[in-house]
């Protein structure tokens, strides 16, 4: 049995009279890819803070390679663990090559060190390193994505937490990022937890998949097995309503 890299137990998370988590539990093994999916304001992103240590649950527990995220705990976690948002997240003030090495920078790596990494990350990510001289706003969307997830990567962390990563980009280029993921996570058998609304993005990037609905997993395994043997109707709901009307059985000409 694959070790349990991120462990949420029965954790919960109340902002006001609102409960945004319920009792979620989830467990992601090292090497391994869950994609989270659900309707807008289902608990997702609020999970993901959780796992980064953004946030505090009231209840239960949060725990990243056996060690539970704790306000004395959290800043060494981090540094275990890659964040990529939307679009990037660029610092929009700083270089393509600025944004990558800041954190490394100020954990006093040395200049060859930083550049040895930087280089081999460009080749990793597909990008020529004379983008690297380009503030966010000269770079395409897709380049942006690149350099955030290069960003997420400098420190060679054990685990990748992925918001929504791909939401911003035109079809095609989803398409193709998905591909270039995909190789990516299979290269570095990173530990990763990736939050997306696309649930083909899902199927396809995700070892596992686990659907959310006010603030509860309704349902977690394989996207086979939430297609075929679902567990509640939302599961079928929620995966049908994102097929095309074509693909949709008994949907008309």
């Amino acid at each position: 049995m694959l070790a349990k890299v991120i462990t949420l137990d029965t954790v919960s998370k109340t902002y006001g009279a609102k409960e945004v988590l319920a009792h979620a539990t989830l467990h992601v093994p090292k090497a391994r890819c869950m994609a989270l999916v659900g309707p807008s304001g289902c608990g997702k992103s609020t999970l993901l803070r959780l796992v980064l240590g953004l946030v505090c649950p009231d209840a239960g527990t949060v725990a990243l390679g056996g060690v539970l995220v704790r306000p004395e705990t959290v800043q060494a976690l981090r540094l275990r663990t890659g964040y990529v948002l939307q679009d990037g997240g660029l610092f929009p003030h700083l270089t393509a090559r600025q944004n990558v090495v800041l954190v490394a920078e100020r954990l006093g790596w040395e200049e060859p060190r930083i550049s040895a990494r930087v280089h081999e990350l460009f080749d990793l990510l597909g990008l020529s390193p004379d983008l690297g001289s380009r503030y966010p706003a000269e770079l395409s969307g897709g380049q942006r994505q690149r350099v955030g997830i290069m960003r997420a990567l400098m420190l060679d962390p054990d685990v990748l937490l992925m918001d929504e990563p791909l939401g911003a980009l035109d079809p095609i280029l989803r398409a193709r990022l998905q591909r270039d993921l995909k190789a990516l996570f299979l290269r570095l058998k990173k530990t990763v937890l990736l939050v997306t609304h696309d649930v083909s993005e899902a199927a396809f990037l995700g070892d596992t998949v686990a659907i959310m609905r006010e603030g509860r997993i309704v349902q977690e395994g394989t996207f086979e097995e939430l297609s075929t043997h679902p567990t509640d109707a939302f599961v079928t709901e929620f995966i049908e309503a994102q097929r095309p009307r074509w693909m949709v059985r008994g949907a008309g000409a």
